[in-house]
């Protein structure tokens, strides 16, 4: 059992979802990677810059001045400090991260000249950082466990802080902490109902391209089942791209040529079963001529059955022809002018008719189907039962017997041409074996279709399918 779809068009959008979606999260997390280095870079640059120009500023100020210009630049966001000496290695413990190499080397660079200088790169609320003014400690939090290393690309870094301790010519070190918001950083959310407005785009571009593509191949399916039911429908439309124009012109080439085939066959044996009626009547007329009598009454036995057999293939060839024109028709008038040719015959036939709509086929070979099975049903049962059963998607015909019945294993052998049972349903009770061939070819023309089951009470039921639209 497959989770696959079952149709082309739901198997091509199972497989362009899952690349599409697989592709876009794969862009995903790239673009935010990138997004995220290349703000790392561009926060790290500017953090740096401010910090390169309070270093410059803080040492071309005279000694007395530093503190107190220390204290005016420490602020919430750029905490500034002055220190005697180096912080211990524990505030700059811990893996070195890329965020932080970088943040160091451009530190470096924008410094210049040969400085000692120690980076980190925190993201978080970690609290209290370096506090200012000179010669005061680090905050609670100042140990190795002080924030969370963070790796650039994330897909939501929150706050950052840059870290720096930057030695003065004098032997004094300066302290930073430079912490953005978290809206330096903001945007994920946006970003990703962009990607997912996209990604709807694409689907439903994507859908309709795949419905475009298999449309074709639809309208060639439903052709070639209507081929079945008429040989002289409508041509396909030579339209669309290349490929649907070649398919289309091979499709309706094949429909002329099976077309012409059938007719040719049909013609022909009609010809040859009309012909042949001819000599069988001069053949029976000089029988009677015979002095032996049983020789006579064999001879004519056996011009009658062959006559019999040529009637039946006449009436299966016009059962063929699908050239009378479809028109809606009264089922129940039809049904009703059956059972009185039935019963003036001095045959019985029962018929309870509902409330049938008008139904759309060729009267003339739907009378012709249902007489067929109708005297079927009379031939081996002596009365016929026929009931309808109507719905807007088809009307079905049953006509029931009180015969024998049919084994199970023949059931459908019996609609093929000349095909005749043994036993009470054989070539002694008459006909050429060809009535259930033309009842069931006539219906699929429209099409529906005839099938027999043998009833619980005994006798058999002949059900016959008409969809709704079926013939045209």
């Amino acid at each position: 059992m497959t989770l696959l779809p079952r149709s082309l068009f739901g198997r091509l959008v199972v497989v362009l979802l899952a690349g599409l979606a697989a592709g876009q999260v794969v862009s995903a997390l790239i673009l935010f990677h990138e997004r995220g280095q290349l703000l790392y870079q561009a926060s790290g640059i500017q953090s740096a810059g401010r910090f390169a120009e309070i270093v410059r500023l803080i040492e071309s100020s005279p000694a007395a001045e530093r503190a107190r210009l220390v204290s005016v630049l420490d602020t919430p966001s750029l905490r500034v400090g002055l220190r005697d000496a180096p912080l211990p290695d524990s505030a700059f413990g811990g893996a070195e991260t890329d965020a932080a190499t970088l943040f160091g080397a451009t530190l470096k660079r924008q410094l210049g000249g040969q400085r000692d200088v120690r980076v980190r790169v925190l993201a978080g609320d970690e609290g209290d950082w370096p506090v200012t003014g000179p010669g005061r400690q680090w905050g609670m939090h100042g140990g190795p466990g002080m924030g969370r290393m963070h790796e650039p690309g994330a897909l939501s870094p929150g706050r950052v802080t840059f870290l720096a301790e930057i030695a003065l010519s004098n032997g004094q070190w300066l302290t930073f902490q430079h912490r953005l918001h978290e809206d330096v950083f903001a945007g994920t959310a946006r970003v990703l109902i962009v990607l997912g407005l996209l990604l709807l785009t694409v689907v439903a571009l994507s859908l309709i391209a795949v419905r475009w593509v298999t449309r074709p191949l639809s309208t060639l399916a439903r052709a070639a089942d209507e081929l079945g039911r008429d040989l002289r429908r409508e041509p396909l439309p030579e339209t669309g791209p290349e490929e649907s124009r070649r398919a289309a012109r091979a499709f309706n080439a094949m429909q002329a040529q099976i077309a012409r085939y059938i007719e040719d066959r049909t013609r022909v044996l009609t010809a040859v079963s009309h012909d042949l009626k001819t000599p069988l009547t001069r053949l029976k007329l000089r029988a009677e001529l015979v002095d032996d009598e049983a020789l006579r009454e064999s001879i004519v036995r056996d011009l009658d059955e062959m006559l019999a057999m040529t009637r039946g293939a006449l009436d299966f060839l016009r059962g063929l022809d699908s050239r009378e024109p479809a028109a809606a028709m009264d089922v129940t008038a039809l049904l009703e002018t059956l059972k009185a040719d039935a019963e003036d015959t001095g045959r019985r036939v029962e018929l309870d008719a509902g409330a049938v709509a008008p139904f759309r086929g060729r009267p003339l070979a739907l009378k012709r189907c249902l007489g067929n099975l109708l005297d079927n049903a009379l031939k081996f049962g002596g009365q016929a039962r026929i009931s309808t059963h109507d719905s807007p998607a088809a009307l079905v015909i049953e006509i029931a017997d009180d015969g024998p019945g049919i084994p199970d294993d023949e059931l459908d052998r019996v609609f093929e041409p000349y095909y005749r049972l043994e036993g009470s349903r054989s070539r002694d009770t008459g006909g050429s074996g060809l009535g259930l061939s033309i009842a069931r070819t006539i219906a699929r023309a429209h099409g529906g279709d005839v099938a027999l089951r043998n009833a619980a009470a005994g006798g058999l039921v002949a059900r016959v399918t008409l969809p709704r639209g079926g013939a045209g």
